[in-house]
């Protein structure tokens, strides 16, 4: 008898810890995107305050996509060395020093904030999927599913709060784009709970992984990740600009943002079950591709009084690609390792791929003086994105 009641009193810690197992890392993926969009809902006046020119918030909405590829690298490397979970709670707390840089008034700090920040977020975004395979295997989609609604929540939060936050508390420009420092820290600090209750992996001998970069479908898997993702950053950083420049005012818009995302966020939740229940995942991925560019299309000359209605069918065929993109790096792999190495390769070259998106959005408009040409951008990536997601989604795993 009391031999059953240990059992049962280990069973129910062990499910208690893999509870707040998972809310940790939901919360730090909820930490992930308030610094792309935070800056984006605010660009007008970040320009007006600090003499930013059209080049510069080109450079401004890019550079954190840029860091993103640059620094995924990394996390594989730093993880080995320093252990995932002790990485994890490095890239957690130096997120929330470079999103707190950015509110000093000034444009070397601002940049500086932002790259540091993106760098951080990098390593974030690779070892997930990683831990997700590694602690969660029998919960893949469940939980990919929840930290990428996460993902998404922390992009909507920051759309549509980051200016009436602003405007209540009667925060400066630098302090409104501060404030998200703070639930970044504290992510960091539960972490740092699960961190010393939890037994580290840190120091176990890892095996090397040979072949990946070869590999045909690790490089749909990656295309897949980079083309989806420029859709995704072109809205993180223009959508708000591109409907005030229509005629909408700022706190509307970044409403309009918001709830895009929020769809996002629910997609994210229903995409990876709906992913798993069919013999793979290609129909899916082209389907959600086809869903968000037509979208961005409405978006960008549907009158204004439906911009409601095309931002839920936008952030339902964006949610669903981020999802799935994020779900096929898990099912492709067959094991732990492979995974973080597989999203390592796919956010390297995935994210410096999708920085050219908004690069290019923010030139079309300095070459032409609006956002209609943005269009043309739109369709392509959303070729790329549907060919190389049915490639992605064939059910195969990657031999490496």
């Amino acid at each position: 008898m009391s031999q059953q009641a240990s059992v049962a009193t280990g069973a129910g810690s062990t499910s208690i810890s893999r509870f707040f197992l998972g809310a940790s890392l939901v919360l730090i993926a909820f930490n992930l995107r308030p610094v792309f969009s935070s800056a984006s809902t605010l660009l007008p006046e970040i320009r007006e305050t600090l003499g930013l020119s059209a080049l510069g918030a080109s450079v401004l909405t890019t550079l954190p996509v840029v860091c993103l590829g640059l620094f995924s690298p990394l996390a594989p490397r730093m993880s080995q060395w320093m252990g995932t979970e002790r990485t994890l709670l490095f890239a957690v707390l130096l997120l929330a020093c470079g999103t707190a840089l950015r509110g000093l008034p000034s444009l070397p700090f601002l940049f500086l904030g932002t790259a540091l920040a993106g760098a951080c977020i990098a390593v974030g975004n690779v070892l997930l999927p990683g831990l997700v395979k590694r602690d969660f295997p029998d919960r893949a989609a469940l939980m990919t599913g929840c930290y990428t609604m996460a993902l998404c929540a922390g992009a909507a939060g920051a759309a549509g709060l980051t200016l009436p936050i602003k405007q209540s508390l009667g925060l400066t420009l630098g302090g409104a784009l501060a404030v998200w420092a703070v639930p970044a820290l504290l992510a960091g600090l539960l972490w740092l709970f699960q961190l010393l209750s939890s037994r580290s992996h840190a120091g176990k001998a890892r095996p090397r992984t040979h072949g990946l970069w070869r590999n045909r479908l690790a490089w749909h898997i990656t295309l897949f990740m980079g083309l989806q993702s420029a859709l995704a950053y072109c809205v993180f950083g223009w959508l708000v600009p591109i409907l005030r420049e229509r005629g909408l005012d700022g706190v509307t818009a970044g409403a309009i943002v918001s709830m895009s995302v929020m769809t996002q966020a629910a997609a994210c939740l229903v995409a990876p079950h709906l992913a798993v229940r069919g013999r793979d995942q290609r129909a899916i991925n082209v389907g959600f591709s086809v869903l968000a560019v037509v979208a961005l299309q409405g978006l960008l000359f549907a009158p204004l009084w439906s911009a409601w209605f095309w931002a839920v069918l936008q952030g339902m065929g964006q949610g669903g690609l981020i999802a799935v993109a994020l779900m096929v790096i898990v099912l492709r792999a067959r094991d732990a390792h492979v995974a973080a190495q597989l999203s390592g390769m796919a956010q390297c070259v995935g994210y410096l791929l999708a920085a050219i998106g908004p690069m290019l959005v923010g030139l079309i408009h300095g070459w032409t003086g609006g956002f209609a040409w943005s269009a043309v951008l739109f369709v392509l990536l959303g070729v790329g994105t549907a060919v190389n997601g049915w490639f992605a989604g064939r059910a195969l795993h990657v031999e490496a």
